[in-house]
C-alpha cells in the first residue's frame, strides 16, 4: 500500500505531466478563492452568534451593562493567547506584507486558525474593530501552506496569497472588483494579465461561496437615490479635506495610542487599562460597540435616533445640533476605541472602523451644511457613503480601492463622479502629510516594504546573507610582514585582506597593492606589521540595521568594489559589488518575469 508521501509525489508528478503552469495556477485561484470565502463566512457566522447571544439577553438582561461586554471579550483572549496558542496577535496586513518581502511568502500555519478564535472573541463581545483583517490572515495563511505544499515558487506563492486576501474582501463585502483593486494596491502587485485573471477568478470564486451560505443578504442596506448635482461639488471637495485630515488624526492617533501602550511590558496591565478605557468610552458612546455596521445603515436611512443609541444625553436629541455633536464625537473617538482594542489584546482590522467613523464624519458634513442657515441643502445619505471613501483613501493609501468598494457595495455607480473628488482629495491631503500608513509605517522603517517602484521592491527582496562572502584570509595586526605574505597573501586568491583581533573585532583592511611595493624586500618582513599597512574601508555594512538599498547606497557613494560586513560586532564577512549586481539582475528577471 502506497504511504501518503509517496501517494503525493506521484500526484506531484501526475500534475507536471497534465496541467500546464498557466492552467494550474488558475485552478488553486479558484480552490483559494473557494477556501477564503468559505473563512470570511465561518468567522462571520461565529462572530454573528456571539453576538445573537448578547442581542437576546440571553447572558445579560435587557444588555444594561453591555459595555462591560468588551473587557470580557478581551479577558478570553487573553487567557487563550497566554494559555493555548503562546502566540501574541499581529496586526494581519502588515504581517503578511513582512512574510512577503522577507520570507518568501511563507506565514506560519497557526495563523490559519488563530484569528478565527480570537477575532469573534473580540468583536462578538463588542471589540470595536473589523473582522476584515483576521479573515484575510487566516486565508492568506491558509494560501501560503498550501502554496509549500504544492512546492509553489515565491513569485506565485505570493500572488496566490494576494488572492486570498481579495477573496477574503470579496465575500465579506460581496464587491469582487474592489478587492481585486486592493491586491493591487495594498499588495504592490503588477497590473498584467498574468496576475488579474487569478485575483479575478479568486474573487469570484469567493463570492459565489459567500452567496451560497449567506444568500443575498448585503451588509448595507441601501441604494442610492439622490444623484450627484454639479452644485454640490465645492462640497464634495470640502469632504474630502475634512476626511483627509481625519484620515491623518487616525493614524496618528493609532500610533500614538501604540506608543504610550508599548511602555507597558504586561499583557495583563495593558488588558486592565486598555479594558477600562473601552469601557467608559462605550458607556457614554454606544455606537462604538463591535463593528458598526448597524451604526452606517441607520445613519443612511436618516435614522440618526437609532443610530446614536442609548446616550446620557437622549432628551436632548430634539436639537440637532446636539446629534451632530455627539455624531462628531463617534468621528473623535472610533479611532481611539479602535487601537485601544488592539493594545489591550484584541484581534481585528483597521477597514471597517475607518468606514464607520467615514460615515460619521460625512454624515456631520452634511447636516452642517444643511442646518448653517445659509440655505444650501444636499443629501446626507450620499455625503454618509462618501465620507467612509474619502476616509479609506486617506488610511490605506488606496483611492480606487475607496471608490469601488462603496460604488459595490451601496450599488452607488451614480456617485462615481463626488467618489472620485472627495477619495483623491484626502489620499492626496494624507499622502502629503504622512509617508506611511498603520500598514507601512513599521515596514518601512525596517527597510521590508514593497511597493511599485521595482528598484526598490526588488531590494527589498533581496537577502543580504546570500551575497555575504565568507572565504577572506583573515590577518592579526600584530602579525609581521614575512607571516603575512606566508600565512595570508599565498593562501588566498584575494586582493583584500580582513584585519580582527583575537576576539574577532574588525580592525581594517589590507589591499594587496598597498603592499605590493615592499612585498618583495626581506629587510621589512620581520621589522614590519600588518598594522603599519592597516587602512580603513570606505564603508562598513551593518548585517543588523543595513537594508540593501542602504547597501546599495553604500557601494554608489564609496565607488568600492568590497565592503566589510560586521554581525554583532564582530568581522562576518565582505560584500562584492559584482555579486551583488548579479545578485540583483537575477532578482529582477524573476521579478518582472
Amino acid at each position: 500500500m502506497p504511504t501518503k508521501s509517496n501517494l503525493f509525489k506521484r500526484l506531484h508528478i501526475w500534475r507536471y505531466k497534465h496541467i500546464s503552469e498557466k492552467n494550474f495556477l488558475f485552478l488553486l485561484s479558484l480552490i483559494i478563492g473557494l477556501l477564503a470565502g468559505l473563512i470570511s463566512v465561518f468567522i462571520k457566522n461565529i462572530t454573528f452568534a456571539i453576538e445573537a447571544v448578547f442581542e437576546k439577553g440571553v447572558i445579560l438582561s435587557e444588555n444594561s451593562i453591555y459595555f462591560i461586554l468588551p473587557i470580557v471579550g478581551l479577558f478570553l483572549v487573553y487567557l487563550f493567547v497566554r494559555y493555548i496558542s503562546k502566540q501574541p496577535s499581529k496586526h494581519a496586513i502588515p504581517s503578511i506584507l513582512f512574510a512577503l518581502s522577507k520570507r518568501d511568502g511563507i506565514i506560519h500555519k497557526r495563523n490559519i486558525y488563530l484569528p478565527l478564535i480570537t477575532a469573534p472573541l473580540t468583536v462578538g463581545f463588542g471589540g470595536s474593530v473589523g473582522l476584515l483583517g483576521p479573515a484575510i490572515a487566516s486565508a492568506s495563511a491558509l494560501s501560503s501552506n498550501v502554496s509549500r505544499l504544492l512546492h509553489i515558487d515565491r513569485k506565485t506563492r505570493s500572488l496566490l496569497i494576494a488572492c486570498a486576501a481579495a477573496g477574503a474582501i470579496a465575500s465579506i463585502f460581496k464587491s469582487p472588483i474592489a478587492a481585486i483593486i486592493f491586491a493591487i494596491e495594498v499588495f504592490s502587485l503588477d497590473l498584467t494579465f498574468a496576475s488579474l485573471l487569478p485575483l479575478l477568478i479568486a474573487s469570484v470564486s469567493s463570492v459565489i461561496t459567500s452567496y451560497f451560505f449567506l444568500g443575498d443578504s448585503v451588509l448595507f442596506d441601501f441604494n442610492v437615490t439622490d444623484k450627484f448635482a454639479i452644485k454640490d461639488t465645492l462640497f464634495y471637495i470640502l469632504l474630502g479635506i475634512g476626511t483627509g485630515i481625519a484620515s491623518i488624526y487616525f493614524s496618528k492617533i493609532y500610533f500614538g495610542i501604540t506608543s504610550f501602550f508599548n511602555r507597558f511590558k504586561s499583557a495583563r496591565q495593558k488588558l486592565i487599562i486598555g479594558g477600562l478605557a473601552i469601557g467608559v468610552m462605550l458607556f457614554f458612546i454606544p455606537p462604538l460597540y463591535g463593528e458598526g455596521f448597524g451604526f452606517i445603515n441607520n445613519l443612511m436611512i436618516g435614522n440618526d435616533i437609532e443610530a446614536l443609541g442609548n446616550t446620557p444625553f437622549d432628551q436632548h436629541l430634539d436639537n440637532i445640533w446636539i446629534v451632530i455633536g455627539l455624531l462628531f464625537g463617534i468621528t473623535i473617538f472610533k479611532a481611539i476605541a479602535m487601537t485601544t482594542t488592539f493594545v489591550a489584546g484584541g484581534t481585528g482590522g483597521i477597514i471597517i472602523p475607518s468606514l464607520v467613523m467615514g460615515s460619521a464624519l460625512g454624515n456631520v458634513v452634511a447636516k452642517v451644511i444643511n442646518n448653517c442657515g445659509l440655505g444650501f441643502s444636499v443629501s446626507e445619505a450620499n455625503f454618509t457613503l462618501i465620507g467612509m471613501a474619502g476616509l479609506i483613501a486617506g488610511v490605506l493609501h488606496a483611492p480606487l480601492t475607496a471608490i469601488f468598494l462603496i460604488a459595490e457595495i451601496t450599488g452607488g455607480y451614480e456617485l462615481f463622479v463626488p467618489l472620485m473628488i472627495t477619495s483623491s482629495m484626502s489620499f492626496i491631503i494624507n499622502k502629503n502629510g504622512l509617508d506611511h500608513t498603520i500598514y507601512t509605517k513599521e515596514l518601512l522603517e525596517k527597510g521590508a516594504l514593497l511597493t511599485q517602484n521595482k528598484d526598490k521592491s526588488v531590494l527589498t527582496l533581496m537577502k543580504l546573507d546570500a551575497v555575504i562572502e565568507q572565504d577572506f584570509v583573515t590577518l592579526n595586526p600584530e602579525m609581521t610582514l614575512g607571516d603575512m605574505l606566508k600565512k595570508g597573501v599565498s593562501k588566498s586568491n584575494r586582493n583584500l585582506f580582513p584585519v580582527i583581533d583575537e576576539e574577532q573585532n574588525f580592525m581594517g583592511i589590507i589591499q594587496l597593492d598597498s603592499i605590493r611595493s615592499v612585498m618583495f624586500d626581506p629587510t621589512l618582513y620581520d621589522s614590519t606589521t600588518v598594522e603599519t599597512f592597516m587602512q580603513k574601508p570606505p564603508e562598513i555594512i551593518y548585517y543588523e540595521t543595513d537594508s540593501m538599498q542602504l547597501v546599495m547606497n553604500k557601494f554608489q557613494s564609496s565607488s568600492a568594489w568590497n565592503l566589510p560586513v560586521i554581525k554583532d560586532k564582530k568581522y562576518y564577512g565582505f560584500v562584492s559589488k559584482s555579486k551583488l549586481l548579479t545578485a540583483y539582475r537575477r532578482e529582477l528577471i524573476n521579478f518582472t518575469s
